[in-house]
This record gives C-alpha cells, structure tokens and sequence, in this order.
C-alpha cells in the first residue's frame, strides 16, 4: 500500500515507489518532482524564493531556496540510489498571485522562483520534462514514485497529469 507523504512549504522530501509525494499551495512557490525511473525515486522540493545570496549563516533555511534545495534534494536522492545522469525534473507553480501589489519584486517573484529553479537545474544538468508554471492560480501537486507521473489539482481549473 501506497503512503501519502506531504511536502511543507519550505521543505523537500524522497520516497521509493510505490508511495506519493504532494504538496499544496503552490502559488508563487515553485515544486520540483524529480525523478529516478531505473530506481522509482521520487524527490519533490516546495521552494518560496530564488535566491539564497541574502541567506544568514543559518542553514536551516537551506530548503527554502531554488539554489540551494535542489542541489540537497539530489543528494539525498542519491542516498537512496538515484544517479543524477537519470534524474528528471517536473516542475509546476510560480505562479502571479499578487498582480494587485505595487512592488515589482513581490509581482513577479513566481516568474523569478521559476527562472532559479531552471538554471538550478540546468547547472545541474537535469532536463526538465514537463512543466506547469505561470498564470495566476494556485496548485496542489501530487507526484507519484510508481511512475514519475505529476498530477495538478486548481480550484476552478480541474485537474491534469504531466
């Protein structure tokens, strides 16, 4: 039987199949699905900003940064297995949730949270295989270990798997 593991905001986490990842309100906030297919490792990060450059010495924020969370997502896929050479990436979220709001930073932070994560990424050299970003609504997003498989859920805009 199949475990429900939930993301936080600011958090990351792996399983082996056949359990399920998932994470909710992404809006401006990006999710990352990685995945393993010769291994049915599944990695899924839930970043909220692009950039750890003004990051303290506290590393424990470590997670809540594009270029920073992805590269630790990696090594503890690694641990399980996983070789970064097969590693996939799925990403969804970025969303423009604060079109009303005068301050350019704060409006566009989804276009910056996915602009990060994809140079993290391509630093990393993981393709990117699907991707469900921008617009202006939140996501709830499952991401299945059994086959890499993403499913995106919206209040008023349904559901889709990539």
């Amino acid at each position: 039987m199949n475990q429900m593991i939930t993301v936080g905001i600011s958090d990351l986490n792996v399983v082996k199949a056949p359990n399920v990842l998932v994470t909710y309100a992404l809006g401006s906030c990006v999710g990352i699905c990685l995945y393993d297919s010769a291994m049915k490792i599944a990695g899924l990060s839930h970043i909220m900003l692009p950039s750890s450059v003004q990051m303290s010495a506290d590393k424990s924020q470590a997670y809540k940064f594009a270029d920073t969370a992805i590269e630790l997502l990696v090594h503890r896929m690694e641990r399980l297995g996983a070789h970064v050479f097969r590693i996939k990436a799925k990403i969804a979220g970025g969303a423009q949730m604060f079109s009303g709001v005068n301050n350019s930073s704060l409006a566009n932070i989804g276009q910056r949270n996915v602009v990060a994560v994809k140079q993290e990424l391509l630093r990393l050299r993981i393709p990117i295989i699907a991707e469900d970003t921008g617009k202006n609504y939140g996501r709830t997003l499952y991401f299945y270990a059994s086959d890499g498989s993403m499913r995106i859920k919206s209040v008023n805009r349904g559901e889709w798997v990539w």
